[in-house]
């Protein structure tokens, strides 16, 4: 199993990337809005960013969202699929990034979803 994150700079996908998941057999995740660093610093009028700094950062999409789900291993090329597919080429700057974490215990799953197959027995 893998914790699943994805870092997502283009928010107007966010459905259709959510739709993707789903559609590729990915039971469920968490939606966390959040904010990148030099955006926040932006915000905040940090002294830590002169002028010059701000204006290589781009912070007019000052806000992401952060998707994490639990996944089993033979699901990840299937949602880098789904990232190409609904997000784009992830080295292009304000897009997003994948990554996985591998797992070794997980509890709290619906009783009734069968982690390997799906609803039902």
């Amino acid at each position: 199993m893998k914790l699943m994150v994805v870092i997502l700079n283009k928010t107007d996908v966010l459905d259709v990337f959510l739709e993707g998941l789903t559609a590729a057999g990915i039971a469920g995740a968490t939606i966390i809005e959040s904010a990148g660093l030099a955006a926040t610093l932006a915000k905040l009028d940090s002294s830590f960013l002169s002028a010059s700094l701000r204006m290589i950062f781009d912070t007019a999409n000052d806000d992401n969202r952060t998707i994490i789900s639990v996944i089993r291993d033979d699901q990840l090329e299937m949602v880098k699929k789904v990232v190409e597919a609904t997000i784009g080429d992830l080295s292009k700057p304000n897009t997003g990034i994948l990554f996985t974490v591998p797992i070794d215990y997980v509890d709290g799953f619906n009783k009734n979803y069968n982690y390997y197959g799906g609803y039902g027995g």
